[in-house]
């Protein structure tokens, strides 16, 4: 396997800050390493050293005479008036054929290819720089939080592209998930040093724990030792007939050290709202129709939501999630139909016009008290400061200074100290590091009130929602599967397409000519014995994945009779479990609600 890329004894520093001390990494053909490190750590930094466009402080980058680098950049590329077809002839001079054959993987056609790129949302845009990025023949692709802003859709049918990218990648990204699925190998940026794990990220950061654990413990027994050691020379040193015993205790006591551990680098600790839970619906919409004066976006919205529910709204971008909330907050006015909220509900909002809207010249700690309920002491405000990382002078600093991160990090404060026993979320990982991601994750899990929010990090979705509203098609309905059974559905519809391509048929049918033909065969059908079927699917497809979960725990066991017991009954609940969820999707099929 041939070197593409070194990095040895690289040094780099912004001021008093050292992003790179003796980095060391070599980058080899056709391995595909997902690169993780905290915010700031020095990892865009690192990318544009080994683009050659930064230069170190000391140390070396070698690059390959064979090295073709495709660089996945956050900058617009695009012309006025150019459609994606236009740019990508342009950006690899390639002719019409080639490049509407790569546009096809990414599934860009019609006036997604033809109509000007510049009008596209930012997750086609994406599409459109990866298009061009193929059509270069790149041996390196080094992708920049490819993820930022996609969404499901795009995020899994970028999944795909790169599994099967016959080259190597280096990616940096918060997104777990997305990792997970692409890489094979983890490079880690902390505190200057480079760590490269041939594993994925998952089993990497469960290492690091255990080695933490493990040095811990070893530092615990060391420690009692050189207590004993000490108490031992203590006593016997002044005594003639020991002292010779108390030197040798000594010498044993010195070649005693403690393992160095790192401290924890400081991480938000969000803490949610304290309210009094409360029983049955929270949100009624009837027959609720969505959009602006020129167009409406969806109509025909019968929801409810139950109050201590946790609803994820999902769906590709411009179909309408952001619409949906402002609408149920009144920040948009209703199109037709009804939005009923309950009795004593209160309603706080994370969403990006309100933390881009602050006030510019009120500091941390005024918006905080200003915001916080009547009672709440200045402590109080700091504490909340302090646990998102607004510690000392930070709490003095005025908004308009403050940077895209900082201010969502405030903004959540402000609701946190709040009464809102409903909390409405846009998109609240965006500007917000992985651990404080998590972190928010822990305190809504703890929450008693009601959370609608949208998100594109999987990971986070599939942690908090408890329920699934989908939002397509002009249409919105609660999903009746959980999220990894809506996850499934995508990637089979993007699965089912990739093949179509591949075999050079005709695309399936439209998704909404695919509703319509769903609801007009399930209209002959009775539809509340086929909803109670769905309904013990759903349980046994439950019941039969625990049991599965079971199974696995068990295997670990060095009887080599019943290890096949267990793995003949894993085969055989594993079969009974996909046999079950593909007829749940059949229903669902039938039903109309796919």
């Amino acid at each position: 396997m041939s070197v593409l890329l070194q990095l040895i004894d690289a040094q780099k520093s912004y001021g008093d800050q050292q992003l790179l001390d003796d980095a060391n990494v070599t980058l080899y053909e056709d391995t595909k390493v997902g690169f993780i490190g905290r915010n700031g750590a020095g990892k865009s930094t690192l990318l544009r050293v080994l683009l050659g466009e930064e230069e170190l402080d000391s140390g070396e980058v070698v690059r390959s005479p064979n090295l073709r680098v495709g660089y996945l950049r956050q900058h617009d590329p695009f012309q006025p008036g150019e459609s994606a077809l236009d740019f990508l002839m342009r950006d690899s001079g390639q002719p019409d054929w080639k490049c509407g054959e790569v546009a096809s993987e990414f599934e860009l056609k019609g006036q997604y290819l033809t109509g000007e790129v510049k009008g596209l949302s930012g997750g086609w845009q994406t599409r459109v720089k990866l298009a061009a990025l193929l059509l270069h023949d790149p041996n390196l692709l080094m992708l920049d939080e490819p993820t930022n802003f996609l969404d499901l859709r795009t995020q899994i049918l970028l999944e795909h592209f790169l599994r099967g990218f016959p080259a190597a990648c280096l990616i940096v990204s918060h997104d777990r998930e997305f990792l997970t699925a692409t890489c094979e190998q983890t490079l880690d940026l902390n505190r200057g040093k480079l760590t490269m794990y041939s594993g994925k990220i998952g089993a990497y950061l469960q290492q690091v724990e255990e080695e933490k654990v493990r040095a811990e413990r070893t530092n615990a027994a060391v420690m009692a030792k050189q207590k004993q050691l000490q108490r031992f020379i203590d006593k016997n040193r002044a005594r003639a007939t020991t002292a010779s015993q108390a030197r040798s205790k000594q010498k044993q006591l010195d070649r005693l050290s403690l393992e160095e551990i790192e401290v924890d680098l400081p991480t938000a600790n969000i803490r949610a709202p304290i309210v009094e839970p409360r029983q049955g619906p929270s949100l009624i919409c009837m027959d609720l129709s969505i959009g602006y004066a020129d167009h409406v976006v969806a109509a025909g919205i019968d929801l409810e939501v139950e109050h201590q529910q946790r609803a994820a709204i999902v769906g590709d971008n411009g179909q309408g999630k952001t619409t949906l909330l402002r609408t149920l907050v009144n920040s948009l006015k209703p199109a037709a139909g009804k939005v009923k909220w309950g009795y004593g509900c209160e309603i706080g909002v994370y969403a990006q016009h309100v933390y881009s809207s602050l006030p510019q010249d009120q500091t941390v700690l005024e918006y905080l008290e200003y915001n916080a309920r009547p009672g709440t002491t200045t402590q109080d405000c700091l504490a909340c400061a302090g646990s998102l990382l607004f510690r000392g002078a930070h709490t003095k600093k005025p908004i308009r200074v403050l940077s895209g991160g900082e201010r969502a990090r405030l903004c959540m404060a402000g609701l946190l100290l709040g009464t809102y026993n409903i909390l409405i979320l846009d998109e609240p990982g965006n500007h917000l590091d992985v651990e404080t991601v998590e972190s928010l994750a822990e305190a809504l899990l703890i929450y008693k009130g009601t959370v609608l929010f949208t998100s594109h990090d999987r990971h986070f979705v599939r942690r908090v929602a408890t329920n699934i509203i989908e939002v397509r098609d002009g249409r919105v309905r609660n999903y009746s599967g959980d999220y990894d059974a809506y996850l499934y559905y995508v990637n089979r519809e993007i699965e089912e397409g990739e093949r179509e391509r591949a075999s050079g048929k005709k695309m399936s049918t439209p998704p909404a000519a695919k509703i319509a033909k769903a609801e007009k065969v399930a209209a002959g059908k009775d539809q509340h014995q086929m909803r109670k079927q769905l309904r013990n699917l759903e349980k046994s497809i439950a019941k039969l994945d625990e049991q599965k979960k079971e199974l696995t725990a068990q295997m670990n066991t060095s009887d080599a009779k019943k290890a096949m017991e267990l793995h003949n009954q894993l085969k055989s609940v594993t079969a009974e479990l996909e046999e079950t969820e593909a007829r749940w999707c059949e229903l669902q099929e039938e039903l109309g609600e796919w």
